[in-house]
């Protein structure tokens, strides 16, 4: 088959993948389209942590027609148990004479070996097609899968000339409607979203992702970077819905403590230097939990100690059309900032996108 329609099919793959969100993770999205001649004859989709992989659903949709097809795949089959047998094994047994995939498994359990046991049994394979699309869809995973960090996202919005608030703090709504529709978009996906003590003092957020639909029900966990456990016990974030991490030091009263158990927060106490917490570590120790993804949302003093930590993977950059001035006001990212213009943080492969009258800007630290 010409690499094209290989192009054509892997994109509706692709597609399909995209639909899990946001019930799969930690498992990567996984989509599957199997073709016959000029024929789709069977769709899986990889739905939740757990279940089914996608080329289950694809072969039981297939049914009988499956020999001498060709399976497109946005990620290398499995071929060891864990909660599912080995998807190598049904795609040998179903007589599938090709398989296109996009990306090679980073899990160590695989990276490879699913190709491998699929040419052993005679099956023509191809890899590498879309392969960018499939990575950057499947970012969270791979970052986790391979390092044990969660991937990390660090979100802010600001006027055209670079203010988060006004002098006296007021910073309701710097964004646009659609803008923050799309932070909650963002929020559904992710696995938890982080801010500074000074955000929940300031703005006492809920935290959650009021999107719409299907994803309305699923709310990232929220996690507080407090080191003095300044939480008020009347906080948002210790209200009623996803679970709340406070991180905290040694520094923190032991009374505080408890009664922000009592609220229901989990408490973790994080490593930290001059009172100021060592964020790698605690992404670490996040990770190990199964945390694949964060979504930083704190003001310019989180931003900026994320930047200079380098945790941060990714910028999501929303900029307004309004002027607020001010050298009081504040900017997205505080601290004391670089000397010179030749050792500031770049972007890689950086898009931009009209979100009504704002523009957003996505790209990668360098």
């Amino acid at each position: 088959m010409a690499p094209d329609k290989d192009k054509k099919y892997m994109k509706l793959a692709l597609k399909l993948a995209s639909k899990a969100w946001p019930h799969v993770s930690p498992d990567p999205l996984v989509g599957a389209i199997l073709v016959k001649g000029k024929k789709i004859i069977g769709r899986g989709l990889h739905k939740k942590f757990g279940e089914p992989h996608s080329e289950h659903y694809a072969v039981k949709a297939a049914g009988k027609r499956t020999k001498g097809a060709t399976l497109y795949i946005t990620l290398e089959p499995c071929c060891h148990w864990g909660k599912n047998p080995p998807c190598t094994d049904l795609l040998i047994r179903s007589g599938i004479k090709r398989v296109v995939a996009a990306i090679k498994d980073p899990n160590p359990l695989v990276n490879g070996k699913g190709f491998r046991a699929l040419k052993q049994a005679g099956i023509n394979v191809r890899a590498g097609v879309l392969e960018k699309e499939a990575m950057r869809l499947n970012e969270f995973f791979i970052k986790h899968i391979t390092t044990g960090l969660p991937f990390v996202i660090l979100k802010s919005a600001s006027t055209l000339d670079g203010k988060i608030a006004t002098r006296t703090g007021d910073s309701r709504w710097v964004s646009g409607e659609l803008s923050r529709h799309y932070v909650h978009e963002l929020r559904s996906r992710i696995d938890a979203v982080m801010v500074g003590i000074g955000t929940v003092l300031k703005d006492d957020p809920l935290l959650t992702s009021r999107k719409k639909g299907k994803a309305a029900a699923v709310h990232p966990i929220r996690i507080v970077i407090d080191p003095l456990a300044r939480t008020p016990l009347k906080a948002k974030v210790l209200g009623k819905g996803p679970e709340t991490i406070i991180a905290v030091t040694s520094k923190a009263p032991l009374r505080k403590l408890r009664e922000l158990e009592r609220k229901g927060a989990q408490i973790v106490l994080a490593p930290a230097k001059k009172g100021i917490i060592d964020l790698k570590r605690l992404l670490k120790e996040l990770g190990s939990g199964g945390i694949c993804s964060v979504l930083i949302e704190g003001g310019g003093v989180t931003a900026a100690r994320a930047l200079k930590q380098k945790v941060v993977d990714k910028v999501v950059y929303f900029i307004a059309p309004k002027l607020v001035g001010g050298k009081d006001a504040p900017s997205p990212v505080e601290g004391d900032g670089i000397m010179l213009m030749k050792d500031a943080l770049r972007l890689k492969d950086v898009s931009m996108k009209r979100m009504g009258d704002d523009i957003m800007v996505e790209g990668y630290i360098k």
